[in-house]
């Protein structure tokens, strides 16, 4: 006898198909891995190392003529072209080379205007007052539309990353104060810094300024200024009296190999390396080394993200797993369905 007896569900409740519930975690974990690892591949993306190929090698290049008054010392290759114009050349010490108007000076300023263009299209940026004065801060692009200036200190704090990148946009002007400076903390490096200026840059009387200043067109350094960086001019002169320029160099940790943005690699042992160079020391992996940087190879600048480097394989792992219980919950669904 058949039973007239009807099984509801409860009042107001339908059923829930069960496969959707079984869906419920593997969808979780996939959308908690994607959320993981976003923030590592929006670094990623927004890094954008500045090369310098061979103008790397310059601590003073300009277009329009190299100008010096007094003792000046400059520690690195120097150069000028198209304007081959040089004044003061015998009270200048130059540890590097003299490439007046030659062919590597031309092929330095094509260079120079790839990196002028990378550091200018450098983003996300952040928007800072004219004044730099008085701040401190982390690795990023910082732009103004206008002009930028110092006047007292400005702290780059490289947060233990000695690849921290800095990049400063200037619409036009960049000026710095008498005695003012730029100082390096927590493994923050001069050839890591960049200040892309868009008309002209002055640097005031006796003061420290770090990094390299790509102007589009004339930059003047006034007595007793220090300069561990670059001063490139595109189009209108350079101009010194009495100062010390030295190129800058970047320290890895002993025991790793790194490429440079330009191709170059240095590897393990030597304390110091170029970024335009290949940093050959002997040593024991894992220590410093007493090796001498010798060869020479691309140019670049080390790039920093600022994310944990477990993040994307973490974020990637839950994305796999989440995915492969999906697939193994499909699976089960088809087979008792049929």
């Amino acid at each position: 006898m058949v039973s007239g007896r009807v099984v509801t569900s409860p009042v107001g409740k339908a059923p829930r198909p069960r496969h959707i519930s079984a869906w419920l975690v593997p969808v979780t974990i996939v959308l908690a891995g994607a959320a993981v690892l976003a923030p590592a591949v929006s670094a990623d993306a927004a890094q954008t190392p500045v090369g310098l190929g061979t103008v790397g090698s310059f601590a003073v290049i300009a277009g329009s003529g190299i100008t010096n008054t007094g003792p000046t010392t400059i520690n690195g290759d120097i150069g000028t072209f198209p304007t081959p114009a040089e004044s003061g050349t015998a009270s200048m010490t130059v540890t590097g080379t003299n490439h007046h108007a030659d062919a590597v000076t031309q092929g330095a300023k094509n260079d120079l205007v790839t990196a002028y263009n990378t550091a200018a299209g450098e983003s996300p940026r952040t928007a800072v007052p004219a004044d730099l004065g008085g701040q401190t801060l982390n690795p990023g692009t910082y732009n103004s539309g206008s002009s930028l200036g110092l006047t007292g200190s400005l702290t780059l704090n490289g947060g233990g990353n000695p690849n921290a990148l800095f990049v400063f946009q200037a619409g036009s002007t960049l000026t710095t104060a008498s005695t003012s400076s730029v100082n390096l903390i927590n493994g923050a490096q001069a050839c890591n810094v960049f200040w892309q200026v868009g008309s002209s840059a002055t640097l005031g009387t006796g003061s420290t300024f770090r990094g390299t200043i790509l102007a589009l067109t004339s930059i003047s350094v006034t007595t007793g200024t220090t300069i561990n960086g670059r001063l490139l001019a595109r189009n209108g002169a350079v101009t010194l009296d009495t100062d010390t320029i030295t190129k800058p160099t970047c320290s890895t940790s002993g025991g790793t190999t790194v490429t440079t943005v330009g191709g170059g690699t240095a590897k393990a042992s030597a304390k110091t390396a170029s970024p335009t160079g290949t940093s050959t020391g002997k040593g024991t992996p894992g220590v410093t080394g007493t090796g001498t940087p010798t060869g020479t190879t691309g140019s670049g600048t080390l790039p920093f993200t600022g994310i944990n480097p477990r993040l994307p394989i973490l974020g990637g792992s839950m994305v796999a797993f989440g995915l492969l219980l999906l697939g193994l919950s499909n699976a089960r669904r088809r087979r008792t369905s049929a």
